[in-house]
Order: C-alpha cells, then sequence, then structure tokens
C-alpha cells in the first residue's frame, strides 16, 4: 500500500467539484462495497489482546488509511479530506466534525460506515462552498490594479469563513493558508508564488484554539494582495527566482523563542513498553516498502548504539545511518547542487561550508539550556532545511530526532504527530509546532510508563 495522501498537500486542481464529479445519494453504496468496508474492526475482537496492542494506533488508525486509499482510488486525490476533523483528530485543525478520529469514531460497523459517508459529504460539501466562494465575485488579473479592494475583501471573507468552518481550533491556519493558496490559484495565480505570498502575509500570526479578528484577517489580506501583480496570474516564476529557504530556516532559527529546559518532558530517561519509532517503521513503512523498513529498522539500531557510546552528532554520524537507510554500498556524501522540496516550493542552497555550517547547528543539540524537546526538534529542522542527501532527507531528520532524545535516555511510544506533517523553513510557528509536538509525544510516554497496561 503507498502512502496515505495527506489532503493539506492537495492542490485547487485536485479538489477542484467542478472537475471531480460527485454523487452524494449513491456514497453510502459505494462505501458499503469497499473491502475496508468488510472489515471493520472492533473492540471486543477475541483476536486483539487490548493488553499487548495499542488499539488506536495498530488496529483503528491502519483501518482509517484503508478506507483513505479505497476512497482515493474510488473518487480520486480530494477524497482524502475525509477524515481532517477539527480540532486534534485523525488530521489536526480540519473542518469535518463527523470524523474525529480511529479511537472514537469506530465503534459498530454500521456506524463506523454512516460516519465515513457523512464525513465525506462533509468535506465534499467544504470544497463545493468554497468554489461558490470564490466565484462570488468575479475577479479578473487583468484588472487587479482597479479591483485591488475587491480581492482584499474576498481574501478576507474566505480567511473568517474557514475559522468559522474549522471552529479556529488546533492547527486550523493551516488549512486557512492552503485555502487561500487555492484562492489565489483559482484565479490564476502560479502555485509557487502564491505559496510564498500567502507565507509571507500570514508570516506566523494566525494562533491554534484562535480565531482571528476582522483586523487582522484585513491586513493579511492587505497584505496578500499587495505585492500581487497581473503578470503573475500569466506565468509561474522562474525556478531561479525562489529564495534559499535554508538561509531562511538559518534566520528564524535565531528568532525562534525555543523552551527552556525544566519543562515536564525534561526529566529523566523514560522506556515506555512500545517502541513508537520500531512499530512505525515496522508498519507505515513496511507498507510502503519491505527493504525501506529493514533499512529504517537497522539505521535505528545503529542512532541508539551511537547515543549510547556518546558519538558527536554531525554530518559524519548521518551519513552512517544513511547507507542504511538508503541501502547504499558506501555512506552518501554532502550534495553537490541545489536542492527542491515541498514539489518545487522551497529552495535549499549548497555553498563550500554548508557542511560545517550542518555540523554547528547538530553541535547546539547539546545545549542544555533548551528544553529536550526544543533540541530535539530544531535538529530535526536542520536536517530537514540543510537537506544534506540527494534523498531521505525526512527519514535522516526523523533518525536524528530520535539520536539527540536517545543521548537523553528516551524512547518515545509514539512517532506519529513528528512524521504526519511537513513544515516550512520561512514559518517560526512550524518550528515551534514540531517543539509542541515532541513535547506531547514525551508527555505521553512518560504517562505510559507511570501507567503500565493492566
Amino acid at each position: 500500500m503507498s502512502r496515505v495522501p495527506y489532503p493539506g498537500g492537495l492542490s485547487w486542481d485536485e479538489v477542484d467539484p467542478a472537475a471531480h464529479p460527485f454523487d452524494p445519494g449513491a456514497v453510502a453504496q459505494v462505501v458499503h462495497s469497499l473491502g475496508p468496508a468488510r472489515r471493520v474492526p472492533s473492540r471486543t475482537d477475541p483476536d486483539i489482546d487490548l493488553t499487548r496492542v495499542n488499539w488506536a494506533h495498530e488496529v483503528a488508525k491502519p483501518w482509517s488509511d484503508a478506507m483513505t486509499h479505497a476512497l482515493v482510488e474510488h473518487y480520486g486525490q480530494w477524497a482524502a479530506g475525509w477524515r481532517w476533523s477539527t480540532g486534534e483528530g485523525d488530521i489536526d485543525g480540519g473542518p469535518v466534525g463527523s470524523w474525529c478520529c480511529g479511537a472514537h469514531s469506530i465503534t459498530t460497523p454500521q456506524q463506523t460506515l454512516d460516519r465515513v459517508v457523512a464525513a465525506l459529504c462533509e468535506w465534499r460539501d467544504w470544497l463545493e462552498r468554497l468554489a461558490e466562494w470564490f466565484e462570488a465575485y468575479p475577479l479578473d488579473p487583468e484588472t487587479l490594479a482597479a479591483d485591488r479592494i475587491l480581492w482584499e475583501s474576498t481574501a478576507r471573507n474566505v480567511i473568517l469563513q474557514v475559522a468559522d468552518w474549522t471552529g479556529a481550533e488546533s492547527g486550523w491556519y493551516r488549512h486557512c493558508e492552503q485555502v487561500l493558496i487555492w484562492f489565489l490559484t483559482y484565479w490564476g495565480v502560479a502555485l509557487e508564488t502564491a505559496g510564498s505570498l500567502v507565507r509571507r502575509a500570514v508570516g506566523g500570526r494566525f494562533k491554534s484554539w484562535t480565531a482571528p479578528d476582522t483586523v487582522l484577517a484585513a491586513d493579511i489580506a492587505e497584505r496578500l494582495v499587495g505585492p500581487l501583480r497581473p503578470e503573475d496570474a500569466r506565468r509561474p516564476p522562474e525556478s531561479g527566482a525562489l529564495p534559499d529557504h535554508l538561509e531562511r530556516w538559518l534566520a528564524v532559527r535565531e528568532s525562534v523563542p525555543w523552551p527552556e529546559h525544566g519543562g515536564s518532558a525534561d526529566s529523566g530517561p523514560v522506556v515506555p513498553a512500545r517502541d513508537g519509532a520500531v512499530e512505525e517503521f515496522r508498519f507505515f513503512d513496511a507498507a510502503v516498502d519491505a527493504a525501506r523498513a529493514a533499512g529504517l529498522l537497522a539505521a535505528l539500531e545503529l542512532v541508539r548504539a551511537d547515543a549510547a557510546r556518546g558519538a558527536t552528532l554531525d554530518f559524519e554520524l548521518l551519513r552512517g545511518w544513511q547507507q542504511h537507510v538508503l541501502g547504499t554500498p558506501e555512506p552518501p556524501p554532502l550534495r553537490t547542487h541545489p536542492a527542491f522540496a515541498k514539489d518545487g516550493a522551497e529552495r535549499y542552497g549548497i555553498g563550500p561550508d554548508t557542511r560545517a555550517r550542518l555540523d554547528t547547528c547538530l553541535a547546539q543539540a547539546g545545549d542544555g539550556r533548551l528544553s529536550l524537546a526544543a533540541r530535539a526538534a530544531r535538529a530535526h529542522l536542520d536536517v530537514c532545511f540543510f537537506h544534506p542527501f540527494d534523498d531521505g532527507n525526512a527519514r535522516a531528520a526523523l533518525l536524528t530526532l530520535l539520536f539527540v532524545l536517545a543521548r537523553e535516555g528516551v524512547t518515545l511510544d509514539s512517532v506519529l504527530l513528528i512524521r504526519r506533517f511537513s513544515h516550512r523553513a520561512d514559518d517560526p510557528q512550524d518550528a515551534l509546532d514540531l517543539c509542541r509536538y515532541v513535547e506531547l509525544h514525551l508527555q505521553q510516554s512518560r504517562a505510559a510508563v507511570a501507567r503500565p497496561a493492566d
């Protein structure tokens, strides 16, 4: 099974209702005909030992992922958003209220499938509403200068509508930024230009659990439309015009208010009964590729051995892990050309001092003035945005994070939040979000040790 589609990465072309026919009256029949509908899991299944199995992670989530794959195969990529629930559900910060998460929404087979039907219809209804809002005030890039106030008004209303529909709960702003990009691309703005304009206009000012007031929404709309030119809607920018997002990250890195040492997760070693990284690699990555999973497990074993012997965290250490990750005969070298990520939206430069700068940043993972979560999250992002290898950098970043934790004797019982969300190089809020995810997993791991299974 391929990787589960993440709705936060979908473009407007992939979700546009006009391009993807949908019959709401036939959804129930379709859902019940899909393979996962014939094997809805149950907590009362005698073959499942709940004293040994994490039901939410090992049973409910794989089933929900399988249903997503089945829906996407039938309807198209847009259907991946069916469980993008409001608040802290399966996928953080979406507009769907009919589905929370596998742990709570999977009950009896009939109730569960009814919720799937309702959630898919709710997601589709949201996309159709967006299309109606985009069309409410037809915008013409050729008359942008004269109609700038109309563009700003429409963008402001879109922000307020997304905040209202998502309840402005946890992580809502990610979807709001996505919808603003959809809005611009709908009216012809190139995707890369739209993404850059939205990130610059928002600037990390949206917050979880906080709806923007009209003043903030209006200011962001003005900043969004202000730099927009009619020619932006007629041709994509040259790839060479992309800024160096490694340099942007290094600037953001210094401005992030990283949490200091002394938080609830900085209270000594922890080894829960469940090893979240091992289980993730065995189940999730094995579903992608068995060799990939084996390579990650071998690399993880080396990571923890290196942590136990007090190895120095630097590029040379990463190369040794990456040899297992990629299955290469020799440790891979530092890349020699600029790298791109996020479908080309971010570019990471390369220079004669790149390796030395990376080693300097990685050495700071031992700075005891910061919390363990902050040090681990920052090292993870350093590897993401230095992007040292030609392939496998996300996996290298996760292994780096696990190494920083392992040096403190800490094992996580889950890495779900760390692996499921991508982060932008130029947004300090994204860095703090990753730090919060690590902190949350640390707290849950400590709680699992304090509360052993019955």
